[in-house]
């Protein structure tokens, strides 16, 4: 790979770096014996910059252009950013709701009728301040029920039907996993320039 700029990266499919070349994997080199290198890089990718100084870790890493893209964030040189996965919760679903089915159900309660077992008081009719009681004559020996078709009530009275709070479930789908946000790709190695023509702003 000859006459390539100092600092160029430049992709090649075999497994080494050619001679004056290295991978960037991230890895630190000694300032002192790449001082041209480093007066481009500077600590940009690492390194203290007094002793070392960092190459580009492109290692399972896809590069992107600096700078502002229209309706994209910002990148910097040098910037690391997103992920090979991400695992969503309930703020990043969109709005929805759940049918819950509630199968057919009955209650069955029981309802305490007020009662006096004294004798009654002369009262011929219900009203909203009497209750049942004895006859006064006769006793539990007399006909106090018959056939006939009811035509009056007992006086209203308050019965509590206790339900506790009750969950109803929904269906539950799905396993929490992370979802895999990569592209499909294929491995190749990225080569940095140790030496070569330095490079000169235009």
């Amino acid at each position: 790979m000859s006459d390539p700029y100092m600092g160029e990266i430049r992709m090649v499919a075999f497994s080494f770096a050619p001679y004056g070349w290295a991978l960037c994997q991230g890895q630190l080199l000694p300032l002192a014996q790449n001082q041209a290198l480093f007066s481009l890089l500077g600590t940009v990718y690492g390194g203290n910059g007094v002793a070392t100084f960092g190459l580009p870790n492109l290692a399972g890493r896809s590069p992107v252009g600096t700078g502002t893209g229209a309706g994209l964030s910002s990148i910097e040189l040098g910037q690391f950013a997103g992920a090979e996965s991400f695992t969503m919760t309930g703020a990043q679903l969109p709005m929805h709701t759940h049918p819950a089915v509630i199968p057919p159900m009955s209650l069955t309660t029981s309802v305490s009728v007020p009662a006096s077992t004294a004798a009654t008081g002369g009262v011929v009719a219900p009203g909203p301040t009497t209750v049942l009681g004895e006859v006064s004559t006769g006793g539990r020996t007399s006909d106090l029920y018959n056939t006939t078709t009811p035509n009056t009530t007992l006086a209203p009275f308050n019965a509590t039907v206790p339900f506790p709070q009750t969950t109803v479930p929904v269906g539950m789908a799905g396993s929490g996993l992370p979802m895999p946000l990569r592209n499909p790709y294929v491995g190749l190695n990225f080569c940095i320039a140790l030496q070569g023509v330095f490079p000169t702003r235009g």
